[in-house]
């Protein structure tokens, strides 16, 4: 699998459940169709986004399977795999099966707060003993430790099969130090949905959205016309979801776009504890939100 299979719009796909907290596996199977027909570049299974610490081991193999045999080929797939124990992770690489996941999104280890060579240490057995390329995964305002842009430019040169890194510190002179001085095998995907347009014109290959879980289509237009270099195409559409990429995460995600989900009729407003729904007037907000980008 090459890096520029992950390049444009990657979607952090969020996991559906039920009233009675499992997962709604129809739901899941309707939200892959939906990517496919709306033009999604990649999915990324099994990350925030899905709720993944709040899922059992059985429940994570078991989605796994059933979105890799229904994308059947359809879509590359990134797997989130990561953790705070390096040797549980490694056992797991070496163990799970794999077949059909195209690349690995490994989170920077979170709660331990690793100093630098710690995280590059993690991230070197991570990627020996992986079977698919590595996509490091840098989002501090989760972990409690940032992975600094020296420590990504050093896995980058000195360790093979790290291809890519999702960058979501929010740091826009860290995403350019990046960007300046990466090896050119390896690749800068943008993690944040609000920096996107940013991050893209400077040089990262595109996002793994969360909005876009519910508008792939007219996000991604933003996202590939920005890659073309069709600036007033893109702050057109960019300004039309401004209001949208605050009221996401105004109370936590998936919180946000599971609400939006449940307006659009895609799935119930269902997460598992300790995450709950937001409250009555965020979603008052981002009903709002919606009629207004769907009546440009």
């Amino acid at each position: 699998m090459q890096q520029d299979s992950f390049a444009g719009l990657g979607v952090a796909l969020v996991t559906p459940f039920l009233s009675d907290d499992s997962v709604d596996e129809s739901a899941l199977l309707r939200l892959l169709d939906f990517h496919i027909q709306n033009k999604t570049d990649y999915l990324v299974i099994l990350g925030t986004t899905a709720e993944t610490p709040a899922l059992t081991l059985e429940e994570q193999h078991r989605i796994k399977n059933l979105i890799v045999n229904h994308i059947a080929g359809s879509l590359p797939i990134v797997m989130g795999l990561g953790g705070n124990n390096t040797q549980a992770v490694v056992q797991r690489l070496q163990t799970e099966d794999l077949t059909g996941v195209d690349a690995i999104l490994s989170v920077v280890p979170y709660y331990n707060k690793p100093n630098q060579e710690g995280i590059f240490q993690h991230y070197k057995q991570i990627a020996q003993a992986s079977p698919c390329p590595v996509i490091l995964y840098n989002v501090p305002g989760r972990t409690g430790v940032n992975m600094t842009a020296a420590t990504t430019l050093r896995l980058a040169t000195e360790v093979e099969n790290i291809i890519a890194v999702k960058e979501a510190s929010g740091n826009m002179e860290q995403a350019q130090e990046i960007l300046d001085r990466k090896p050119d095998h390896f690749q800068v995907i943008c993690g944040d949905d609000a920096l996107a347009y940013s991050m893209i014109d400077r040089g990262a290959i595109g996002v793994i959205s969360v909005l876009a879980n519910a508008f792939p289509l007219k996000f991604g237009a933003m996202v590939h016309r920005c890659m073309l270099g069709d600036a007033d195409a893109v702050q057109s559409i960019h300004q039309r979801f401004a209001d949208l990429y605050q009221l996401l995460f105004a109370e936590g995600s998936p919180a946000g776009i599971k609400c939006v989900m449940q307006l659009l009729d895609k799935i119930e407003n269902k997460l598992r504890l300790p995450l709950t729904p937001v409250s009555s007037e965020l979603s008052e907000k981002l009903r709002s939100a919606i009629l207004k980008l769907n009546a440009i």
